[in-house]
């Protein structure tokens, strides 16, 4: 009966177009839908409801884990139709679990709204491209869009490290190997360390999640090797300050040549709900120029807005005139503006002038 359900579930969040499934108890399920959430007409989940249908989807070792553990993530696919992203996790002595879902397809650059300038970046031979965002602005989806066409326009071995794997890829023109961290690997920096031995031209890390890892992807880039991946920041200034901070302070001014040396886009994305219903996706993009590598290297990265600004014509936005941009075109509410921006008072006078 829970796997009628769950299948039932899993049938309703894809036909409805929902970012997320939630099951917990005392609530009925609910969809994440353009990022609200609803709740389906079925009865309230109890315990023993979210056990069941946990246990009717979730693989043996991922059940042992959250034993142990409290909370465990992994991937599966349902059917041809999509795939799944689950986190389970005990809250109150009962069981929870989120499941976003991962659609089938693919999407273009055209889809996600990034042009030629973005795409030009994926045939360099070595550096660092890093997206960030908060949890579920899609970066994700963009690394996925990222490997695809490389692995469509270039022949060359692409290695993946993911955890857990969300986008199933294919060969195309090039040979891809995705590792999941869990299954084929013990962790990010581990696989990283072997990944120099897999001879990778490109390499994708699914989130450079500690020290460890950051120094590592930094050094595959020094390498020769194009490496992707992303960081839980907003901005494109403080996703280079983070990296920094991160290392030891009698470590940092070495990191700031190595990353200057390196990094050679920062993508800031978040998704906001459309006028009309979906999401659309708002970016910030930073293209390291010598002027930035200067910045980066000297110390002064409280400039890298400054330089994103004055450097419209070679690609580089601030996500403020990106917001500005999408509710002039009329695509989304000025409310939503004024939430996700970062210069609200700036901001503000920018919307008083288009209105009046």
């Amino acid at each position: 009966m829970a796997t009628m359900q769950i299948d039932k579930l899993l049938t309703a969040t894809i036909r409805r177009g929902a970012e997320d499934l939630f099951l917990t108890v005392g609530r009925p399920p609910l969809l994440r839908i353009d990022g609200a959430l609803e709740p389906l007409p079925t009865e309230t989940l109890t315990a023993e409801d979210t056990t069941a249908l946990m246990k009717s989807f979730t693989p043996e070792r991922y059940q042992q884990e959250l034993q142990a553990e409290g909370s465990a993530d992994f991937g599966f696919s349902f059917r041809d139709e999509a795939s799944f992203r689950v986190g389970i996790f005990r809250q109150q002595g009962n069981i929870a679990v989120v499941l976003r879902q991962i659609p089938a397809r693919i999407r273009t650059f055209d889809e996600l709204g990034l042009g030629a300038t973005v795409q030009e970046l994926l045939f360099r031979p070595r550096g660092l491209v890093l997206i960030t965002g908060p949890t579920g602005s899609g970066k994700t989806t963009t690394l996925a869009t990222m490997i695809d066409h490389i692995n469509s326009t270039r022949k060359v071995h692409i290695l993946t490290i993911e955890d857990p794997i969300e986008y199933r890829q294919h060969h195309k023109k090039s040979v891809i190997s995705q590792r999941e961290v869990g299954v084929d690997v013990p962790s990010f920096s581990e696989a990283l360390r072997r990944a120099l031995r897999e001879s990778p031209d490109v390499i994708l890390v699914g989130e450079m999640r500690d020290l460890d890892s950051t120094r590592l992807a930094i050094s595959a880039a020094e390498t020769g090797h194009l490496v992707l991946s992303t960081v839980h920041t907003s901005s494109a200034q403080s996703t280079v300050e983070r990296i920094i901070d991160e290392f030891p302070p009698n470590q940092q001014a070495q990191i700031r040549i190595q990353l200057a040396s390196s990094l050679i886009a920062v993508l800031a994305q978040t998704l906001i709900p459309r006028v009309g219903g979906g999401l659309i996706a708002a970016y910030e993009i930073l293209l390291v120029t010598p002027a930035v590598r200067h910045l980066i290297r000297d110390n002064k990265t409280f400039r890298i807005d400054s330089a994103i600004q004055t450097s419209h014509d070679r690609g580089m936005q601030l996500l403020d005139d990106h917001l500005l941009e999408l509710f002039k075109k009329g695509l989304i509410e000025r409310t939503e503006v004024m939430t996700r921006c970062r210069y609200p008072e700036e901001v503000a006078k920018a919307l008083m002038a288009m209105e009046t």
